[in-house]
């Protein structure tokens, strides 16, 4: 059974508990974050149709909520420890059209904080239907834009607690 856009969402473990695997503590099975939006005329085609590139954008600035939410502001990761996140892989599903003005929530799971990478599951929904299902991998790069390992900090605030 698939999380949908109402339930509890995952706070993060005190200790930063991290599996044998090296992500988070039951790595995507639970929902850190859910990020509500609405289909606007601008994200859909004449007919009123989601264009199929904005779900990408919904995942994205989910993203940036979801760490915001979990303290971590990647500004800040820019400027104090100089690395920044970086899209090095994406995949997308596209299950169902979202239409103009649906009330859409995008789920993010964390599956995996290892070495220099973050895997990430986002799934797009509107009431109980998936509509997408997409899966990202983040590089963290230095200053020197050369991958680097993602800061303990940073593991330690997407770990689910429980």
């Amino acid at each position: 059974l698939r999380d949908r856009c109402l339930g509890p969402v995952a706070e993060p473990h005190p200790s930063g508990r991290m599996s044998a695997e090296g992500g988070p503590a039951a790595a995507g099975d639970t929902v850190i974050h859910r990020h509500l939006l609405r289909g606007y005329w601008e994200d859909t085609d004449a007919g009123g149709i989601v264009y199929f590139a904005n779900y990408l954008k919904f995942a994205e600035r989910a993203r940036t909520e979801a760490l915001l939410a979990r303290g971590i502001r990647q500004t800040e990761l820019r400027e104090r420890v100089g690395i920044v996140f970086a899209v090095r892989e994406v995949s997308a599903r596209y299950l169902r059209s979202a239409r103009l003005e649906d009330q859409l929530c995008v789920t993010t799971r964390v599956e995996a904080a290892r070495g220099a990478r973050l895997v990430l599951r986002q799934d797009i929904w509107r009431e109980e239907t998936c509509l997408a299902e997409t899966r990202v991998v983040l590089a963290c790069l230095g200053r020197d834009g050369r991958p680097v390992r993602v800061p303990a900090e940073v593991r330690s605030a997407l770990a689910p607690s429980g």
